[in-house]
Parts: structure tokens; C-alpha cells; sequence
């Protein structure tokens, strides 16, 4: 069932690696998720939202996955009550009391957290193959129906995690040896080894196999037990993939790996000086939109399939991209050597090219014409494989305006952000004008929390900023408290009128941070930011606690309260 406009509802955005419970090993998983389901049920909430859940790198970064067909291991719930493969004496020999201790205190320590499931998860596998694999038995029959449904695409991903084992767990591919560095010439290389040294190899790829396995198994529960629930799971499939992932490694046809995919000169926020100067290099390959077409973009296709496995709904990141894109004739790992360059002498460094649209800009009309037909027709496909579940653009940034007529034709909800949207005289547009296909948030998890915001924006007053002051007042008249002096301090007063200004807008979906719910200020992510703060922040208190403190309790009761008065409940 494909869910519907017509209905409006409320939903949070929390990260499954932000999930706490009384058994997790120090990062959220597919339990957590189960009880967060409980969580939005009981109160109201129609719709929860994660990050993407692929398979991470060592940045550990849900938007630099190493495949956008694996799941990411840390997700699977691993304990006996969820494996039946892991005896609860395994369990107990690898995961000691201490150990446990040590990573359900504080944020994600992801190395220790990655190091121990995957020892759990071998250990759970090797009993799978001595009482399963070799007889008929019902579980051994489900992972080769599991194998044979995921034919296209889970061979070559279990060859090029088992390549990175070897390589210190780097998805650097390009310096492997050449004879690895794609996956005809690894199949081929595998098949010449001494028949011993193969059968290992062959039984370390079943093991990358077995874990999707598990994963996808956990995951299609968990979007039942939603369903079950009427809470709605959104997903998100990130627009561009990683140069060193098995995706590139296994697709090489359909991208161009001779130009990094980013954004243009940011020259409002001073965030660095190189995105000052030329822009956000994230490194992404562009696709060859020709090939893939020719391929009838399969693997498009079978990438949409899976996320409609696991998931009711899900956001595009970066829906931009498949319109036009803004690219650079280097790898990021080169824009030191070109921050001090002008554009002549980078120039010559590169052949004459410079960062630019692709595959076109918007400043002539043919350029502008090309695109938004490019856009239109991708996004269509996008639109068939992923079935009857619902698409969500992120649709945020310097938006072309041929775009929100192509989102509208084609029923796929953009996104607005109250302090992002301004009539003439910098005032916040009115919520009760949104689009009825839109989403309507505060902040997303890039952005700063509510409660820092507030904070902020009265700071910069009171250093004299009169923009800020004014945003204080456009705040209050976009929560419908238009005259009333903006509180100095963010108390329930203002927290109310925030949620409920956003909740009271004509969009389908209303969606918040859980932080934002609760009013704290952790982060989930800083953009551009490389430290372990990153992706890591945990829920201080496991889902069981949220409604035991009474504190949490008196703002999600809060929340509940609005959501009903707005009609969002499911």
C-alpha cells in the first residue's frame, strides 16, 4: 500500500546508531528500531526516519557507504534471541561483561562496536555451516533463496569486502593488485588459486553473504512489525556513491570517474577556504546517465528494489544531482594543490577544465531545457523500481526553478525548512501556503538543533546582529504568536510554539529530530567536519527510559498533544 497525501502526518528522524536499549552493544540496531516503532505508536508519530543503513567505511560516514546494496553489520541486532545460529555460550565467551560495559557508556566507539559484532557474527556462522549449509534443512534452503533473489549484485560485493579484509579493511580498490581490480579479473584470479587456498576464500565470501543474510532478514521484520504498528519507515538513498566502493569497483561502465561530484563557491558562510573559494568537493563519481540508460539502468533499479525491501518510504539526498551537478576536474585528495591556484593556472594543471555544471548549466535556456528533462526521465525510473514505496526529495540548496514543477508532476514531496524560505521582505513564508506535497522540518540532522539555534540567534542580538533580531521576531510570527516578545531563554514556551508552527503547515509530513522533540543539543553531524563527535552521538537513555523520565515525558506528552490538534495522527 503506497501511502497517501491525504493523510497528514507527524514523524522523528533518528539515526538507528543513536538508538539506545538495555542489550545493544554499543550502537543502535534493528531491536532499537523495533522499540522506537513502539515508542512512535504510543504517541502519536506516524513515520520514523533513519539515516541510510548501508555498509560504512572507516569514516563511518552513512553517506560514504562502501555499497549501496549491503546493509551495514553494526545495524543487526546480534545476541541468540535474534540469531538462532549463536549459541548463548559463544555469546558469552566473546562479548565479556567489561567490553559491554565499556561500549553501551557514551557515544559510538565504532572500531571496538564493528571488531565485536563481526566476531559474534563469524561465530554465529560457523555453526550455521556445521548444522546447515550441507543438508536441507529450512535455513539452509532460506539463504540460498536469499542468494538466489540477490544474484545481481551480492556475489560481487562478497568478493570486494573479502578484497578489503585483505588490504587492512581499506575499499581503496585502485591499489589493489591489477589482477583484483575489478570483478571479472577477481573471479578469474580466485578460480586460479590451489584448490585449498580457494575453498578459504570461498568461505570467507559465503561469511560477507551470510551477513547480508541476516541483515535484510532483520530489517523486512522490522518494516512488518511498522506496518503492524501503522509507523511508517523512511529510508534514505544517498544521490551520489563513493569512488572506493564496490559499486564503482563492480559498475565501472556507468560512472565517470574523471570528474568528483560537489557544489558550487559558498561565499555567504564562510565555512573554509577552499568551498569559498571553489566550492564542496565530496569526491562522488558522476554517473554516465548514457550507459546506464542503454543498461536500462539496472543498477538504479535493483539499488531502489532493495531499499523497498526494508522501507515504506524514502529520501532522495541530493535529488539535484540527477538534474545537474556541480563537478570538478580532480579527486578531493588534490584540493590542497589547487586552493591557492587561480583559475589560469588550474587550468593547465587539468587540460583546460575547470569546475563546472554537469551535464549542463542552467544559464542558457538549451542548457536549463536539458536538464530538467534529464531530471524528469531518471527520477521516472526512480519512481517505477521503487514500486509502492513513496519518494521524498531532499531538495535543498540553490534550487533551479524547472525543478519543483518536475517534483510536482511526477508526486514526489520536497522539502521545506521555515528559516529557508523568505517573501521579499525576509520574512518566514507562511507554512499554510507549503505545498501540500512537501515536508516541512526545522532542521535536519546536517543542521544545528532548535535549542542551539534559539541560543545562537540571541547571542548574535545581543552582539548587535539585527538580522538575528529580526529572525527572532520572523520566528515568532511563523508560530502564530506574531507581537509576542521572543523568550530570552528557550523554555516550553517557545519549543511549543516551533513544533506547533511546523506541525500546523500544509505539508503531508511534519518531521523533526528526536533531539528537537526533547529539546537537547546533541548533533548528529557537522558538515564538512572530520571528528569522532561525528555519527556517533547516543540517546542518554535507552527507548524503555524515554517515557520513565518524567522530564523527557513532559515534552513528548507535549509533542503528542500538538500532533493531535494538528490531525497528524496516523
Amino acid at each position: 500500500m503506497k501511502l497517501s497525501p491525504d493523510k497528514k502526518l507527524a514523524g522523528i528522524l533518528c539515526p538507528v546508531f543513536a538508538i539506545r536499549t538495555e542489550d545493544d552493544l554499543g550502537i543502535g540496531d534493528t531491536e532499537g528500531v523495533r522499540q522506537m516503532i513502539d515508542w512512535c505508536h504510543r504517541h502519536g508519530v506516524g513515520m520514523l526516519q533513519v539515516l541510510p543503513i548501508n555498509e560504512t567505511s572507516d569514516d563511518n560516514s552513512p553517506y560514504n557507504a562502501i555499497s549501496s546494496m549491503a546493509l551495514d553489520p553494526t545495524t543487526i541486532a546480534v545476541s541468540p534471541k535474534y540469531i538462532p545460529d549463536l549459541s548463548a555460550q559463544k555469546f558469552k565467551e566473546i562479548a565479556k561483561p567489561g567490553l559491554l560495559k565499556e561500549l553501551r557508556a557514551g557515544a559510538v566507539k565504532y572500531t571496538k562496536v564493528k571488531g565485536l559484532k563481526r566476531s559474534l557474527l563469524r561465530a554465529a556462522f560457523e555453526a550455521f555451516l556445521a548444522e546447515h549449509w550441507n543438508k536441507k534443512t529450512e535455513r539452509s534452503e532460506a539463504f540460498r533463496a536469499f542468494l538466489g533473489e540477490n544474484g545481481d549484485w551480492i556475489s560481487d560485493y562478497a568478493m570486494f569486502r573479502v578484497l578489503m579484509e585483505d588490504y587492512h579493511d581499506w575499499p581503496t580498490w585502485d591499489e589493489w593488485p591489477l589482477d583484483r581490480q575489478n570483478p571479472k579479473k577477481a573471479w578469474s584470479w580466485f578460480l586460479s588459486l590451489p584448490t585449498k587456498q580457494r575453498d578459504e576464500y570461498a568461505e570467507r565470501i559465503l561469511f560477507s553473504a551470510y551477513i547480508q543474510w541476516i541483515a535484510y532478514d532483520q530489517w523486512r521484520k522490522v518494516k512488518e512489525h511498522g506496518t503492524e504498528k501503522k509507523v511508517y519507515l523512511m529510508g534514505d538513498i544517498p544521490f551520489g556513491v563513493n569512488r572506493y566502493s564496490s559499486d564503482v569497483w563492480g559498475n565501472r561502465a556507468i560512472f565517470d570517474l574523471a570528474w568528483s561530484g560537489g557544489c558550487p563557491p559558498e561565499k555567504v558562510f564562510k565555512v573554509d577556504p577552499f568551498t569559498e573559494k571553489w566550492g564542496q568537493n565530496w569526491g562522488i563519481p558522476l554517473y554516465k546517465w548514457e550507459v546506464s540508460r542503454e543498461r536500462n539502468h539496472d543498477w538504479w533499479r535493483i539499488r531502489c528494489g532493495n531499499i523497498h525491501k526494508v522501507f515504506h518510504l524514502f529520501r532522495i539526498d541530493h535529488v539535484l544531482g540527477f538534474f545537474r551537478i556541480y563537478s570538478f576536474p580532480w579527486p578531493p585528495k588534490e584540493n590542497g594543490k589547487f586552493l591557492p591556484l587561480t583559475e589560469e593556472q588550474a587550468a593547465k594543471r587539468t587540460g583546460g577544465r575547470l569546475p563546472l555544471f554537469r551535464p549542463q548549466a542552467d544559464d542558457t535556456p538549451e542548457g536549463a531545457k536539458f536538464n530538467q528533462k534529464q531530471g524528469e526521465e531518471l527520477l521516472s525510473m526512480v519512481l517505477e523500481a521503487a514500486g509502492d514505496t513513496a519518494v521524498v526529495a531532499e531538495d535543498l540548496g540553490v534550487v533551479p526553478q524547472y525543478v519543483p514543477p518536475v517534483l510536482d508532476r511526477l508526486k514526489i514531496p520536497g522539502y521545506k525548512i521555515p528559516h529557508f524560505l523568505r517573501e521579499k521582505d525576509y520574512s518566514f513564508v507562511d507554512g499554510k501556503t507549503y505545498p501540500r506535497l512537501s515536508l516541512a522540518t526545522p532542521a535536519t540532522h546536517d543542521h544545528e538543533p532548535i535549542v542551539k539555534m534559539w541560543r545562537d540567534l540571541w547571542e548574535k542580538a545581543d552582539s548587535g546582529d539585527d538580522g538575528a533580531r529580526w529572525d527572532l521576531k520572523r520566528w515568532m510570527k511563523y508560530c502564530g504568536a506574531d507581537g509576542e516578545i521572543p523568550p530570552r531563554e528557550f523554555n516550553d514556551h517557545i519549543h511549543q510554539l516551533i513544533l506547533r508552527g511546523v506541525l500546523n503547515s500544509n505539508s503531508w509530513l511534519a518531521v523533526f529530530m528526536i533531539t528537537d522533540i526533547f529539546g537537547s543539543e546533541g548533533r548528529f553531524n557537522v558538515p564538512g567536519a572530520v571528528s569522532d563527535g561525528n555519527w556517533s552521538y547516543r540517546l542518554n537513555k535507552t527507548v524503555t527510559e524515554l517515557d520513565k523520565d518524567p522530564a523527557l515525558l513532559h515534552k513528548t506528552q507535549m509533542f503528542t498533544k500538538l500532533v493531535k490538534v494538528s490531525q497528524r495522527l496516523p
